[in-house]
């Protein structure tokens, strides 16, 4: 018996070094065309997950700022009420003190007028004076007349 080949190393025998030269330069053509196909799909590859990174980066992003706006916003506020809490502190004081100096006044002129009364009825009931009183905002207006007999 013979030495048996397979179908494809007999097909080499038969063909001719043109035919064997242009199979391997198609068979180079088609591993660069492999290569070039995996180069685009990695590179198609990575840049999806740079995409989707910066997508994510972005989001954050926009979160932060959300955020960062929210944190100012209630900072602005405790201010805004520190500074209220402050001013109404100081119109209470203010009209606290504007009360007391009324009041003060006020129980001045009570008892001036007192004592013109008592010192007026003394002497209406003895004759020596003459007059009317009036109190206003201002102070007191008196017209008085003294008879001196």
């Amino acid at each position: 018996m013979g030495c048996q080949f397979s179908a494809k190393t007999k097909a080499k025998m038969n063909k001719s070094d043109s035919e064997v030269f242009l199979e391997e330069q198609i068979m180079a053509l088609e591993d660069v065309a492999a290569i070039q196909i995996q180069a685009w799909w990695r590179g198609t590859l990575v840049r999806r997950t740079l995409l989707h990174a910066a997508l994510r980066a972005w989001i954050i992003q926009c979160w932060w700022r959300v955020a960062y706006s929210r944190l100012l916003d209630r900072r602005r506020l405790m201010v805004l009420q520190l500074s209220t809490r402050r001013e109404c502190a100081v119109v209470k004081l203010q009209a606290m003190v504007r009360m007391w100096r009324v009041r003060r006044r006020y129980l001045r002129a009570q008892a001036a007028v007192r004592l013109i009364q008592m010192r007026w009825r003394n002497c209406l009931t003895r004759g020596f004076m003459r007059g009317r009183y009036q109190i206003t905002a201002s102070g007191l207006a008196m017209e008085m007349q003294i008879l001196i007999s």
